[in-house]
């Protein structure tokens, strides 16, 4: 595998960064690039004003791609901070080490008065996650109570699952959620598209 050559970057950066300081970084540093790697919907209904929109699944299958169009600081923003950790994984595997993950993601800077562009959109991904797991759940409990005890292995499988997401630090259920129509978006961009909007921004 190709490594990115960083040997330009001028500090070592953090692996992670609160909204306070990401505030700072763009008042003083002309090299930020905030990348956003949430779903089309997400980043349509919200997102901080001038970041670039590369989806995580997009970021995984072309990691190299686009480590290579990415500069010295980077920030990586999602909704609460874990798919920004995950594609923070990927790039730092292929040499890009100068990227690092907004704490509590784009709520956290939206709380913190920062710059951000809102429109009308479904729930954030984590939000859809738990409504999810939460209804299946219950409809285990009361379908193993009131139609067949069977039902109740629909519970112990969703709790198996979200045990293994919080140990792997990943979630199916996320992943298959991002793929409904309702978290896609007409503008959402292709890997070439997403690819151009950072050679325009270098």
């Amino acid at each position: 595998m190709t490594s990115v050559n960083t040997t330009n970057a001028v500090e070592s950066l953090p692996q992670s960064i609160d909204a306070a300081t990401l505030k700072t970084w763009e008042d003083n540093h002309d090299d930020l690039m905030v990348i956003d790697v949430r779903s089309g919907a997400e980043f349509e209904s919200m997102h901080i004003k001038g970041s670039y929109h590369v989806p995580l699944p997009m970021l995984s299958e072309h990691t190299e791609e686009f480590a290579a169009k990415m500069g010295t600081r980077v920030v990586l923003v999602c909704q609460s901070g874990n798919r920004a950790e995950q594609a923070r994984k990927h790039l730092d595997a292929v040499g890009l080490g100068s990227a690092s993950v907004l704490t509590g993601g784009v709520p956290a800077y939206a709380a913190a008065g920062g710059n951000i562009v809102r429109s009308s959109g479904p729930w954030a991904l984590e939000r859809q996650v738990r409504m999810a797991a939460g209804s299946l759940v219950l409809a285990g409990v009361l379908g193993s109570k009131f139609v067949s005890p069977k039902l109740g292995l629909l519970a112990g499988g969703i709790g198996a699952g979200l045990t293994f997401s919080a140990a792997t630090d990943s979630c199916a259920m996320g992943q298959m959620l991002s793929k409904m129509p309702w978290n896609r978006s007409a503008n959402e961009p292709t890997a070439h598209q997403a690819l151009q909007n950072l050679d325009a921004r270098a």
